[in-house]
């Protein structure tokens, strides 16, 4: 199944030589109408890491450096890595092992929660190796323009390892565990697993691409994800093929994609074998996917996913489900041995019940479903009873089973080869043209559906006269489906339309708390309804060639364009060159030559202070050192930013009311962001200088603007002196603080063992976005941010190097000074120094701040808010790398489902979620995720990069702020805000 001979496909091997010939659509199905996705060109380096203690260091070395054509290569052997790979803003890039059975790398141990990370990288293929026990997710893209993973698995080693480090696979015994049989799947918790125990404490995604375009998946395996084993998600153009999931909650799936494929694929004992459908509140919703040519065999593990999520009600046994996607065509698959149904083809309106789904933007329904030539083979003997915590918890996607089994009429508590609950919309003709934040009409695509994403507002109701012809009679085939010429076994119940919930209102109701159920008209026609619940099991209804002579037309094959580079990366200086221009000029000169072109060894070759041992002495030239008015955490370190911009050149001025929400000041090509980290001790009147980290706007060979982010580390030399090397890998470190924060007055103290210097590459990891400048753009010096007067974090420097720069209000002092043009005259508070006529976003920590009286409910919020912008919202905005979520923190955004409001989790895993069900869930700080997520590691607790919010950045709880988010939730939040009450 995996195309190298290297993968034991155990008993669906049969299967996939057995499939029956493919329908007349050679010509269009060729391999030659799909193009082979990107390789890497290899016409660079070789950085080659083999295994042993230094293996870590070897890669982060090496990753910081890739540049077009080069490749990183593992040699064969098991690795123990306490590291992610991350690649970052580079392109044409290869990493490899020498076979996936011969190359092991092992994230047990990892601070990361991935293994192998590629983000915002034009050109990536990961090939012949074997990721184990990641935190998180195996492999992942993110932002990613052509990318591929060839050959490769994904594996965790299942039962207790990860709880409680026990069973692990590891260097003596990995050449027998990665092979995986499927011979009896455990159907219920605790039940004899011979091959392989599932666990909810494994990783999340196997193989993992979203967010990006131009991506084929071939020839690789997933072992033991508690989400999805092989996954292509809010894309376009994905293709997935001749690869094996097993042991996985859902094998395979396809989530909000435009134009993907499944093909020659093999799904056994996962809890469901293939998914293809749009999940709710992100940023497109997907069309056009081909399944054809894959087996389905004995899905029927137990699901381990975390019962809230979506993936987590899905009930075992399934072979292929469907839910609100448009236009999928499934043929020549077989499905085989699955308990509750082979196909379960469902919508929204069913699943989640009374009123569905809260996204108006999303249609509910799967239409344009065309199924034919498929073998469908003992489907729906055992469909699984939900449990007694699901009925009362209100789960009612956990009754799908029930539904199935009790509406049988044919062969009772049994459910069938194909299952449709029979739900379409009917025409709402007076639900109006959805329209963008402008005002104007949102695009339409080439079926007429209107194209939409949570960067538009939530309509009031969901449109859908682009399906119904002028007399209000649906169009049809095109928005139905057309099931026909498949092959069906004879014990099993061929077809079932379950008309929705019909029987089941008063259940389901209860189980939604919905006590208007007990008014007499609506309770005789449940009651009434009890007697007439038996699905439909007539498949000629989806006869469309018999009832509209004509079938669904074939969709068209996924083509994957060449690849080019984009020439927005020039090749490694020179040494020469480096040694020529990294020398410091002495007296008040800033070295701007090599600045703008090479990363020199040590920081003081740049002279950009006065005293070339101190980072918090007065900055040279036009340096200007400069506060936020919230800031990110970072293990409590205090923070010394100056800002540099080259002679004879000025930021441009750009504010929310000039240039959108998110408006970033315009900073000239040659700036320079210099921030220092220091741990104080005023007990003992020292302060701990650890590291200075410079994003340096520079201009490459083709005229190409992008940010580099350099990491420097302080240490003492040989004779004494402080100095600051780079550090392009990065360090872990122990570090320990006791100050009172010059804000809030508060005293801290404390201390780490990993308090984390980012690689170079993890500073794109934040500071990356797809709207903004290539590389590690700033995130701080907003307007928003910079409205207030310059303070230093501590009393330690008492007057001294920048603790004397005048306390004003900065963006005027930066007009006065010719640093920044195109400002409006601030209008500056006699009291506050705050400019009134722009936009300001609170210190976090000082009440009233936020104009409001202090610690009201407005108050509370806008200074909550200005905490997680500036600790979150880098990646969670619509462009960031957490933007699959579609959970995003910008501070002027409307609190509602996007902002977290009663939002399920999109992808998190058992870690991630705590086994909540909710974003934020009104006043219950207790029961939402961001709690979870945020106030990790509380006292006692073990760090675990799957769960810790932030990601990067810092390794203790900041418990000051989670306080304050604390209290938010419980205190302010309620049902009143907008989709308040969809998980009360």
């Amino acid at each position: 199944a995996c195309g190298d001979g290297e993968v034991d496909a155990s008993h669906g091997a049969e299967f996939l030589t057995s499939t029956a010939a493919p329908a007349p659509r050679a010509a269009q199905d060729s391999a030659t109408s799909i193009a082979e996705g990107f390789r890497g060109s290899e016409d660079g380096r070789v950085f080659t890491i083999a295994p042993g203690p230094e293996a870590t260091q070897q890669m982060l070395d090496a990753m910081v450096q890739l540049l077009p054509g080069d490749v990183l290569e593992f040699e064969c052997g098991f690795f123990e890595l306490d590291r992610g790979l991350l690649l970052q803003a580079t392109e044409d890039i290869v990493v490899r092992g020498c076979g996936m059975n011969e190359t092991m790398l092992s994230f047990r141990n990892s601070v990361n929660a991935t293994g192998i990370e590629a983000n915002f990288v034009r050109g990536i293929a990961i090939e012949d190796l074997t990721t184990l026990d990641t935190p998180g997710d195996g492999i992942k893209f993110v932002g990613v323009k052509w990318g591929s993973a060839r050959n490769v698995r994904t594996m965790w080693s299942g039962g207790v390892c990860r709880e409680e480090g026990v069973g692990c696979i590891d260097a003596s015994d990995f050449k027998e565990r990665i092979q995986v049989s499927c011979t009896k799947p455990p159907m219920n918790e605790g039940d004899p697993a011979p091959d392989y125990v599932p666990s909810r404490e494994s990783g999340r995604y196997g193989i993992y691409p979203v967010n990006s375009e131009n991506v084929v998946v071939e020839g690789v395996e997933s072992v033991g994800a508690s989400d999805a084993g092989i996954y292509t998600g809010q894309m376009r153009n994905s293709i997935i093929r001749n690869s094996r999931a097993i042991y996985n909650v859902f094998g395979f799936e396809i989530e909000n994609v435009q134009a993907a494929e499944y093909d020659n694929n093999l799904a056994e004992c996962n809890t469901a074998a293939y998914l293809i459908y749009d999940l709710e509140n992100l940023g497109w919703y997907g069309d056009r996917t081909v399944m054809r040519n894959n087996v389905a065999w004995n899905n029927n593990t137990y699901n381990f996913a975390p019962p809230h999520t979506l993936v987590g009600r899905v009930p075992r046994g399934t072979g292929m489900i469907t839910l609100g996607y448009d236009r999928i065509e499934a043929y020549n698959n077989r499905f085989t041995d699955h308990s509750t149904a082979s196909v379960l083809y469902v919508s929204y309106a069913l699943i989640d019940g009374k009123g569905g789904t809260a996204d108006r933007r999303l249609d509910q329904y799967s239409e344009g479903v065309h199924i034919y030539n498929n073998t469908f083979e003992n489907s729906g003997y055992d469909p699984g009873a939900p449990a007694i915590s699901d009925i009362l918890g209100g789960h009612t996607a956990k009754l799908l089973p029930i539904l199935v089994a009790y509406k049988n009429p044919e062969k009772p508590r049994k459910g069938a080869h194909v299952v449709w609950d029979g739900m379409l919309d009917d025409l709402d003709a007076d639900c109006p043209w959805p329209k963008d934040n402008d005002g104007n009409p949102v695009a339409a695509n080439e079926l007429g559906r209107p194209v939409m994403g949570n960067q538009h507002p939530n309509p009031d109701c969901t449109y859908n006269a682009y399906k119904f012809d002028e007399a209000g009679d649906r169009k049809m085939p095109q928005w139905g489906a057309c099931i026909h010429d498949n092959e069906y076994s004879p014990e099993s119940t061929r077809y079932m339309n379950l008309n929705g919930n019909r029987g089941f209102e008063l259940p389901m109701a209860l189980m939604e708390k919905d006590w208007g159920i007990f008014k007499p008209s609506r309770l005789f026609d449940a009651i009434g309804a009890l007697f007439d619940m038996d699905a439909s099991t007539d498949l000629a209804e989806l006869d469309c060639q018999a009832r509209y002579g004509k079938l669904l037309p074939p969709l068209k094959p996924v083509v994957i364009p060449p690849f080019e580079r984009s020439g927005e990366f020039d090749p490694a200086p020179a040494d020469e060159v480096i040694a020529r221009l990294c020398v410091n000029q002495g007296a008040d000169r800033i070295n701007w030559s090599a600045l703008e072109r090479v990363n020199c060894p040590d920081l003081a070759d740049y002279n950009l202070f006065a005293d070339d041992q101190d980072p918090r002495s007065m900055p040279n030239e036009r340096g200007v050192p400069y506060a936020l008015n919230s800031k990110l955490f970072s293990d409590y370190a205090v923070k010394y930013r100056v800002l540099f911009v080259p002679p004879g050149k000025q930021i441009e001025y750009r504010d929310r009311a000039s240039h959108g929400d998110n408006a970033n000041l315009l900073f000239p090509a040659g700036t320079v962001i210099a921030k220092t980290f220091a741990h104080a001790n005023e007990p003992e009147n020292t302060e701990h200088v650890i590291e200075t980290r410079l994003l340096i706007k520079r201009v490459n060979s083709k005229g190409n603007v992008f940010w580099r982010g350099l990491p420097y580390v302080w240490k003492t030399d040989d004779n004494g002196k402080a100095v600051a090397k780079l550090a392009m890998g990065g360090l872990t470190t122990a570090a320990s603080w006791h100050f009172t924060d010059s804000e809030s007055g508060v005293l801290q103290v404390g201390q780490t063992d990993r308090y984390l210097v980012p690689d170079a590459n993890t500073c794109v990891n934040c500071h990356g976005n797809d709207d903004r400048p290539a590389g590690a753009a700033p995130i701080g010096p907003k307007v928003r941010h910079l409205n207030r007067t310059y303070k230093p974090e501590t009393a330690f420097m008492s007057g001294e190097g920048q603790a004397a720069f005048p306390a004003q209000n900065q963006l005027q002092y930066w007009v006065d000074k010719g640093l920044l043009r195109g400002a409006p005259a601030f209008e500056i508070d006699n009291v506050t120094k705050i400019a009134s006529n722009v936009e300001h976003v609170p210190r976090w920590n000082v009440p009233g701040d936020s104009g409001h009286p202090a610690d009201s409910d407005e108050d509370i919020e806008a200074r909550l808010r200005g905490y997680m912008e500036i600790n979150c919202q880098h990646c969670h905005n619509p462009h960031g790398t957490a933007k699959n979520t579609g959970f995003f923190l910008d501070v002027f955004r409307d609190v509602n489902a996007t902002y977290g409001i009663c939002k399920p989790p999109t992808a998190a895993g058992h870690s991630g979620t705590c086994g909540r069900e909710a974003v934020i869930v009104p006043g219950k700080s207790e029961a939402s995720i961001l709690d979870c997520r945020v106030a990790h590691p509380q006292a006692g607790e073990a760090y675990d990069p799957a769960r810790a919010m932030p990601s990067v950045a810092r390794t203790v709880m900041h418990d000051e702020a989670v306080a304050l988010m604390r209290r938010w939730i419980d205190t302010v939040v309620d049902a009143d805000y907008e989709n308040g009450t969809a998980c009360l």
